[in-house]
């Protein structure tokens, strides 16, 4: 496995490094581009470096340590849900943004955590301990959980440390990781909705951007310096390693390094998956995400109240529902399907030129066709289950946290542990009602029930949703009104009263609907298992015959939300013909993308007072200008949400926030000539916490330069 840890680089923009395993060519590369820093003061499991000042944020983006008092930033649409819970109508932090003038104000937020990297471990060889060639992929994948399970298990690790395994090259290698979780972190500064979420859907995946993506928290630690529960005896944490702020600002060919956790990339895949992400997965997740946006905004606008309830939710719906509108488009514009067919008939070529691996390879494209063949039958129906059946609405999705209760009293379990089980889901109930809009969620349920009906064939279809609409003309307005007005789970003195006194959901219209599109969907999984089973071993080879094929290709692995660093330029670009784009963006067109009282477009009146009056400080550059986004030639995808954007000297000079439209299909192939990073100048960060937060603290705790 000493090959696949090797990096061979072809170009400084593409790859998401492993930053334990640099290597002479990589550094050689960063050093040429501009990068001061040795391999040790980058990433170093004995000694702070800057891996010490990333952290995986909430589960599913990055954040870093910018000061000496466990500052931590990270985007704005990342915290957005930890703003939205402490917002009202009364306290509106989402429309007019939260600064804390003192630790006593900061804001703490259950349930948030963040994850430091301490140590890294190749397992390989434990893992696949006992996995033989000829195996069936059911018996490889069973031995690989026992030996997970059993490492994970006999792994001494410390109070609030974790540990993951994670297969990389398609399960070519498995590497440990151990992570500290602190779990005591707490709000200090949102910017205003006018800032942080200028351009919402609109501008989402384009640029030019001119967005302020932060959020800023801070890590509270026991008087130890240890990780802690919350508590209110709990101190700001004394970094480890922390990120200065460089005030110089950017300029075209300056270098920009990225570390960060992104999330998920399959730039090796078959031409197979990217035929189905075209056909098939990507417009039916299109199709629902827009039924169900539809129905959010209409009651989003109508109400403010529903707007803060529900602002986070509809951010996290419509981000990837532009996504895939974005990939699926760009797919087909880079002919990324042709590419892939290209390379595999390469891959083929290269097999019979070579006897001696026809044994190995001659066969592995006959189940990976098997594999696709059944994966393009269901997968629209797959998606279907998930995004407009039982994750479609949210009663729906609710419901099922009760399976265990129901399965209780279906067993003739004891009441009083009935009664004690449902009490102990007194806390979810207050969470989910307190942020649910009944009207609102009657709507998208009707709406995405009489999708699914009309767009899935009858032998893929749950049987209920078939049933309902055959009964009602494909109509499901009447059903669901009904079905809300009877369900324990669309009120909460309802269901509530049934906690008082448990008994059997089985009857309960949400509920039995939900337990049929859950058992639909069991059926349509154990065929997707059995496509795993019949392509997965091909596909895992092809990985391995593409590094043998091409040994002087950079074969980095694909995301999988473990520490990357991808390093790069500032450059600008050219995104089709005759129309060139600037490297950087400013607040005049900010204010020439203005729409009073627009949801996307309005400016609080205090940063237009202040942008009158060019009143940027020491915060303008050498014209004047205060830069709001710039873009680099970095290699990122989500989970990289919120990663730093550091320079060659290792201090701050952005905040990573998206990726531009003509590269949309870069999470299965990187587009170099156009791909590029947004991200937020680190000098409208400073403005904004000075000049529209005045929050002068902050500014005296950082260190900048």
């Amino acid at each position: 496995m000493a090959m696949l840890l090797s990096v061979m680089v072809a170009k400084a923009d593409e790859g998401m490094w492993l930053p334990y395993s640099l290597n002479g060519q990589n550094l050689a590369e960063m050093q040429a581009l501009g990068c001061k820093l040795t391999a040790e003061q980058i990433f170093d499991l004995n000694q702070p470096s800057l891996k010490d000042a990333i952290v995986q944020f909430g589960g599913g983006c990055t954040g870093e340590i910018i000061s000496p008092q466990g500052l931590l930033l990270t985007n704005h649409h990342c915290g957005l849900s930890y703003v939205q819970k402490h917002s009202s109508v009364e306290h509106d932090y989402l429309t007019d943004g939260f600064w804390a003038k003192s630790w006593d104000e900061e804001l703490p937020n259950p349930g948030l955590s963040v994850l430091f990297l301490d140590k890294v471990a190749d397992m390989t060889s434990e893992v696949l301990n006992g996995v033989k060639d000829g195996m069936s992929e059911a018996e490889r994948r069973e031995i690989i959980e026992k030996n997970t399970h059993n490492i994970k298990e006999g792994y001494k690790t410390k109070p609030f440390h974790k540990v993951e395994i994670v297969p990389f090259y398609s399960g070519n290698q498995y590497i440990l990781f151990e992570y500290v979780e602190y779990k005591d972190v707490r709000l200090v500064c949102c910017p205003p909705w006018g800032i942080g979420k200028f351009g919402a859907d609109t501008d989402n995946w384009t640029w030019p951007r001119h967005k302020g993506d932060f959020n800023i928290f801070r890590v509270y630690v026991d008087k130890d310096n240890n990780p802690a529960n919350y508590s209110k005896d709990n101190v700001p944490m004394k970094s480890k390693k922390y990120l200065p702020i460089n005030l110089d600002g950017v300029k075209p060919g300056d270098y920009a390094m990225i570390l960060g956790y992104p999330g998920s990339t399959d730039r090796y895949s078959t031409s197979y998956t990217v035929k189905n992400i075209i056909e098939e997965e990507g417009p039916a997740i299109i199709d629902c995400r827009t039924t169900k946006l539809d129905n959010y905004r209409k009651h989003m606008d109508a109400d403010q109240e529903v707007f803060i309830k529900y602002a986070s939710k509809q951010a996290s719906v419509s981000n990837y529902w532009k996504y895939y509108i974005g990939q699926v488009k760009q797919l087909k514009r880079n002919h990324v399907y042709e590419r892939r067919l290209a390379q595999e008939e390469e891959f083929k070529n290269w097999v019979n030129a070579f006897p001696q691996l026809k044994s190995q390879y001659g066969n592995i494209f006959d189940g990976i066709e098997q594999k696709w063949q059944i994966l393009d039958e269901i997968e629209k129906s797959f998606t279907y289950h998930r995004e407009a059946g039982w994750n479609g609405g949210e009663a729906i999705a609710f419901s099922r946290r009760f399976m265990r209760i129901d399965k209780m009293i279906e067993d003739k379990a004891e009441k009083e542990d009935i009664k004690a089980a449902a009490e102990k889901m007194q806390g979810s109930v207050d969470a989910f009602f307190k942020d649910y809009d009944m009207p609102l969620d009657q709507d998208v349920t009707a709406a995405l029930l009489g999708l699914f009906y009309k767009n899935i064939p009858s032998n893929l279809m749950p049987s209920e949703i078939l049933r309902i609409g055959q009964e009602n003309n494909g109509d499901f307005t009447a059903y669901v009104a009904k079905a809300f007005e009877k369900s324990v789970f669309t009120d909460k003195a309802r269901l509530e009263k049934w906690m008082q006194k448990p008994k059997s959901l089985k009857k309960d219209p949400i509920y039995a609907l939900s337990m049929n599109i859950i058992e639909s969907y069991q059926e349509l999984y154990a065929r997707y298992e059995e496509a795993l089973n019949l392509g997965n071993e091909g596909e895992r080879l092809y990985m391995k015959g593409l590094i043998e094929m091409q040994s002087d290709r950079n074969f980095y692995p694909d995301a999988n939300f473990t520490m990357r660093l991808t390093y790069g330029t500032v450059e600008p670009y050219k995104a089709a013909d005759a129309v060139n784009y600037n490297y950087y963006t400013t607040m005049d067109g900010v204010m020439a993308k203005y729409v009073p009282g627009n949801w996307e477009f309005d400016i609080p009146q205090d940063v237009r007072d202040l942008v009158a009056k060019k009143d940027y400080g020491r915060y303008a550059n050498e014209n004047g200008e205060l830069v709001v986004n710039f873009i680099t030639t970095n290699d990122i995808t989500g989970g990289n949400s919120g990663s730093p954007v550091i320079d060659g000297e290792g201090n701050l000079i952005g905040l990573a926030f998206d990726g531009n439209w003509e590269a949309m299909s870069g999470d299965l192939n990187f587009e170099n000539k156009v791909q590029r990073t947004i991200c937020m100048d680190a000098r409208y960060l400073l403005w904004c916490i000075e000049k529209v937060g005045k929050c002068d603290n902050i500014i005296k705790e950082l260190v900048i330069k």
